[in-house]
């Protein structure tokens, strides 16, 4: 029998971890055991615990009572295979738990991915996205050389294209400027590059971020002004905006809405890096703020576009991204479920530079 080792994370306090290790059960006629050899942690990770129950991210890898097991973007190799179409061997990439094992069931099986098919995934949210793997060797050499960018960058541009896409589909709602809270996350940055590098978008791009981050986003030359955290009166209220929420941060959204009043004619809430300052923001001046869900958009183009093309494109502009930061974001190796725990605290209390890429693996010997 193979050991699994997981990391629990009790849903009502995300500080409370528990390691679990216990044989993997037989698998059942159609399945595949795979050992995740590689995973990136980041704060999207704890947007996920954050969203967990209202979007459904608990229910991909579910665990007992009141424990969950966060999703995270990373690279597996199958062990062992029930699935007459899945060798193993096979290198896949995908969405996989904080373990050192998964069982899979393909269905819906092409040469460049399957879908997990488990009866318990039939009704959550983004099947083409969350619950599609990538089988990686049926896809081209250069591609493959990028794993780590692919784990740790590519989600999380993914997004920030999809949001690119969802503001230029939508005019910019009229904005004349696009507020970023936290642009320091890596959603948040690669948001202003794509932004900032589109000949076509005449909207300044407007970055909020710490003094300790306030360095790193300059030197991505990526924001047309840099606020710090308490300056929002330094940016121009005269001017419609559209504000996107990396930060989760109700009392930012608040003074920023009270300071834009009716020129704030978007606000969305895309991550949550200061989970803690997050809650109900009541009533406040202009555009009421809203939660957005790259899916929900993604569906959108689908079907405007043709399935599947969405994301292609998300994946070429966040591979340009990638390439630009390559030798910006320095990443970070560990090994073992104690430094993944204590990794996920660090991210849980916001210590995580944007400038790090935290890649860890919970594989015995790793």
């Amino acid at each position: 029998m193979t050991q699994c080792t997981e990391l629990w994370v009790d849903r009502g306090n995300y500080r409370n971890t528990k390691i679990v290790s216990e044989a993997s059960r037989p698998l059942k006629a159609g399945e595949i055991l795979v050992a995740i050899d590689k995973f990136a942690l980041t704060a999207n990770n704890v947007s996920y615990a954050l969203s967990g129950d209202m979007i459904g991210y608990w229910k991909f890898y579910p665990a007992a009572d009141n424990w969950g097991k966060v999703p995270v973007w990373g690279c597996a190799n199958v062990v062992t295979s029930e699935c007459h179409d899945i060798a193993v061997g096979e290198r896949l990439w995908g969405f996989f738990p904080m373990a050192s094992h998964a069982i899979l069931e393909p269905g819906k099986i092409k040469a460049e991915y399957f879908r997990d098919v488990a009866a318990h995934r039939v009704d959550l949210p983004g099947p083409s996205l969350y619950s599609s793997y990538r089988r990686t060797q049926a896809e081209p050499d250069f591609v493959q050389q990028f794993e780590n960018q692919r784990c740790l960058l590519f989600p999380l541009f993914a997004t920030s294209f999809i949001i690119y896409d969802y503001l230029i589909d939508n005019d910019f709602f009229g904005a004349q400027q696009v507020v970023i809270g936290s642009a320091s996350s890596k959603t948040g940055f690669g948001l202003a590059m794509m932004l900032h590098n589109d000949s076509a978008v005449s909207q300044a791009v407007i970055g909020v971020t710490s003094a300790r981050n306030k360095a790193f986003v300059d030197s991505l030359a990526c924001c047309d002004q840099i606020i710090l955290y308490g300056e929002e009166p330094q940016i121009d209220n005269t001017l419609a905006t559209a504000y996107v929420d990396m930060s989760g941060d109700t009392k930012l959204t608040t003074a920023l809405h009270h300071h834009l009043g009716a020129n704030m004619v978007e606000s969305c809430m895309v991550g949550a890096s200061h989970w803690e300052s997050s809650g109900d923001v009541g009533e406040l001046p202009g555009a009421k703020p809203s939660f957005f869900f790259a899916p929900s958009q993604i569906a959108k183009r689908d079907q405007e576009w043709g399935h599947g093309v969405a994301m292609t494109k998300a994946m070429e502009a966040s591979f340009k991204v990638a390439l630009k930061v390559k030798d910006v974001v320095e990443v970070e190796w560990i090994n073992g479920a104690e430094a993944v725990n204590t990794a996920w605290q660090d991210l849980l209390d916001n210590k995580v530079s944007g400038s790090t890429g935290i890649m860890a693996s919970m594989l015995a010997g790793s």
